[in-house]
């Protein structure tokens, strides 16, 4: 996760013994100075932005007011401090929720309490657009959901959890509905198949991933899948039947397979593969990606719905 402390940069800062006509230097000798922070004891006390510091002493008497005086009295003694682990996305929430004329403020920065720089908030905003258009690209375009690129790093870290369950799961016949009624009707489908994951693992912890085509991942971190496999495979049954033509179910057609053989046109099932450390551990994901295709050879014998769990003393 990028957060604020990835993008913070350095920053001028004084003391509160400072006085103003100091300030007043520093701007003049630094015309790209957007403001200065005030700091006591390391930690971060107030700001001066620049246009803030002279919109006050540009009052009929705030010069001769202000300039040999201290810096807090011209100083916004509240501005937005954020600990440098808050993410981009709510580090932007929170500079867009201050008060109008606070809104375009450097946003100040600390690690354990201690002042380490300044974020302004067109920096803020670009490398927030930016890790949308990263993250975005990393999602399965039919989908939405993460794709290869984040299922690969998802499958390396739980390598070394305590415990996990992967459910690979794939449809049935996916490919001659495709060839049947064309790829906008399997478009349909994948998506009806998506929203029922969705609403089948709503866990923050448990992860969902769209391979690609009709194949999806899902892992938990625990061992007790069985009853989400069967929610699943229960949701996908009720409604596939309304992707076919009404005439198909009643005469099912002759098609070919994905051998190239005429076989007559059955309805769509699942397949879901399922892989845990339960009782044994992988070094790698190719060890790991070999125990799911072992498990994925057996559903594709079934003829319906199917659902296996790995057993590691499966031998083929």
């Amino acid at each position: 996760m990028l957060t604020i402390g990835h993008i913070v940069e350095e920053a001028e800062w004084i003391d509160e013994q400072v006085k103003n006509k100091e300030v007043n230097q520093k701007f003049v000798q630094q015309p790209s100075l957007r403001g200065i922070v005030i700091v006591k004891d390391h930690t971060p006390v107030g700001h001066i932005p620049r246009a803030h510091f002279y919109q006050k002493i540009g009052t009929l008497y705030g010069y001769n007011l202000y300039m040999g005086r201290a810096n807090t009295l011209l100083a916004k003694t509240n501005p937005l401090i954020i600990d440098a682990n808050v993410s981009l996305g709510d580090a932007s929430k929170l500079a867009m929720e201050r008060n109008e004329e606070d809104l375009y403020d450097d946003l100040i920065v600390t690690e354990n309490d201690r002042f380490i720089g300044i974020v302004s908030v067109r920096t803020l905003l670009l490398k927030l657009a930016e890790a949308e258009i990263s993250r975005a690209s990393a999602l399965n375009p039919l989908s939405g959901l993460p794709g290869n690129r984040i299922i690969d790093i998802k499958i390396n870290d739980v390598l070394n959890a305590q415990s996990f369950s992967l459910m690979y799961i794939d449809v049935d016949r996916f490919k001659i509905f495709n060839d049947l009624y064309g790829f906008n009707r399997g478009d349909k489908v994948l998506l009806y198949l998506t929203e029922i994951l969705k609403q089948c693992v709503p866990s923050p912890d448990d992860f969902l991933g769209h391979i690609g085509g009709d194949d999806f991942v899902i892992i938990v971190p625990h061992f007790e899948v069985t009853a989400l496999c069967e929610s699943i495979l229960w949701h996908f049954q009720q409604k596939i039947h309304q992707f076919f033509d009404e005439q198909h179910l009643a005469n099912p057609p002759l098609v070919k397979d994905r051998n190239g053989e005429e076989i007559l046109l059955e309805p769509m099932t699942l397949s879901i593969a399922v892989v845990s450390n339960e009782q044994q551990t992988f070094a790698n994901e190719y060890e790991l990606s070999h125990a799911v295709a072992q498990v994925k050879k057996l559903c594709k014998m079934q003829d319906n719905n199917c659902m296996i769990i790995h057993n590691p003393a499966l031998a083929m």
